[in-house]
């Protein structure tokens, strides 16, 4: 189980992200104001500070995780890559927002630009994860999020 420790948008392909305190994220449209608000799959991404630090062990110098363009970090954990995984995130208020897993994050383009050479590869496999929104609502920094893996299929 993590935190939300930063979120951050971008209102189109290649702009600056702009670090908030809060983002709605609607069912099957993604953030509201995002790049990707109403795209099929890639609605949400979600990274964590735990993996970056990997990847900083292995790149030798600090990856700032303002520059991987993710719009949600938590602080702790492995994210669990499997599609299908669910994932949450609960508000102070008991809100809850459930995230699926459509595929790993690929990373981002502009990672050698913004962090230098051999950033990209060293983000490889942690570099978040692409979800889908199931249940919308509010996140905010220092909400809950949790990994519950595949839902139960009924027999």
């Amino acid at each position: 189980m993590g935190k939300v420790v930063a979120l951050q948008i971008a209102f189109a392909a290649r702009m600056d992200q702009r670090a908030v305190e809060a983002v709605v994220i609607r069912d099957g449209h993604g953030i509201t104001g995002d790049r990707y608000e109403n795209a099929r799959h890639r609605q949400v991404t979600v990274q964590t500070l735990e993996e970056i630090a990997l990847a900083e062990a292995e790149h030798g110098e600090p990856i700032d995780p303002f520059h991987t363009r993710r719009n949600i970090t938590v602080d702790s954990g492995l994210l669990d890559r499997t599609p299908g995984a669910r994932a949450t995130f609960t508000g102070k208020d008991g809100n809850i927002v459930e995230l699926e897993v459509v595929r790993d994050a690929a990373p981002c383009k502009l990672l050698e630009d913004d962090i230098g050479r051999g950033a990209k590869l060293a983000m490889h496999k942690r570099a978040g994860v692409v979800y889908r929104t199931i249940r919308g609502g509010d996140v905010s920094l220092g909400d809950t999020f949790a990994q519950h893996g595949q839902p139960e299929r009924p027999d």
